[in-house]
């Protein structure tokens, strides 16, 4: 584990996928409030950027979330930095390209279970046993599109990766029940990263930022608000949630009189990492 920021008093917290986009937004939030970050990615090209970019207070390794053994070195080498760890945010994640199930290749396929679902079940497992161990502490699962059972068509096998995310953090959940441990979900909402605008053509995607411009939000905005109340806890079970029904309802009956524009000069990607 490379970066510095081994000392502090404030809460620990481990983020995988933490070198880009919303990942490395809440390390960035977390250390503003005083917190000791350890953040993961795929490569150490990946990690010495972002650990340059955040500057003291963190430290970084490089982790293949589908490897349980991997998952288990960061846990050992975070918890030997920093003594313990309190919040555990199973984050990383891809997408596949946006195209019909039929026409992928099983090798993103298996990419997208293998980070988005099977990342989750060892990240869960791992820190699960281990704040067990060491007397409590919140493990928290990123949703995404599919979580609450909504489809879309050309993202149906990320969507299903987060649909199952879902069912095992409101089981785990309950199998901790009555321990030290708790198990929360964490939903950012609609964020404007390159996962969401990966795939789109030119012409696709000018139809698609009209939603994304009433429903979406900058990595910025959102993730001030996450890391706060990630720290302030929550119930066993329990959701932290920046778009809900209420203010998505509010959003489509102000689009008329708010404009917005969340683009600028972005230009649609390629298959990428989520953070």
């Amino acid at each position: 584990m490379t970066g510095a920021g081994a000392t502090g008093s404030g809460p620990a917290v481990v983020i995988t996928g933490g070198t880009r986009g919303i990942g490395l937004g809440l390390a960035r939030e977390f250390l503003a409030r005083g917190a000791r970050v350890a953040i993961c990615g795929r490569s150490q090209e990946s990690v010495g950027k972002a650990l340059a970019e955040l500057g003291d207070g963190v430290v970084g390794a490089v982790c293949d979330v589908a490897d349980r053994d991997q998952v288990q070195a960061l846990w050992d080498e975070a918890a030997g930095a920093f003594g313990r760890i309190d919040h555990w945010i199973n984050n990383a994640g891809v997408s596949t390209a946006r195209r019909p199930l039929t026409e992928l290749p099983p090798d993103q396929l298996e990419t997208v279970v293998s980070a988005n679902l099977l990342g989750v079940l060892h990240g869960s497992a791992v820190a699960v046993r281990g704040m067990a161990a060491q007397g409590g502490g919140t493990v928290w699962n990123m949703a995404g599109l599919g979580s609450d059972g909504r489809t879309v068509p050309g993202l149906i096998a990320y969507g299903a990766t987060k649909r199952g995310t879902d069912y095992l953090t409101t089981g785990l959940a309950k199998e901790v029940k009555g321990g030290p441990v708790k198990v929360a979900h964490l939903s950012p909402g609609m964020v404007v990263t390159d996962l969401l605008i990966q795939d789109y053509s030119p012409e696709e995607l000018a139809k698609a930022r009209k939603v994304f411009n009433i429903l979406a939000d900058r990595v910025e905005t959102v993730t001030p608000w996450l890391a706060a109340r990630v720290l302030a806890g929550t119930r066993n079970g329990g959701t932290v949630a920046w778009l809900t029904t209420p203010k998505i309802m509010g959003r489509f009956a102000l689009a008329r009189f708010r404009k917005r524009d969340l683009f600028g000069d972005r230009e649609p990607v390629g298959n990428t990492e989520a953070s």
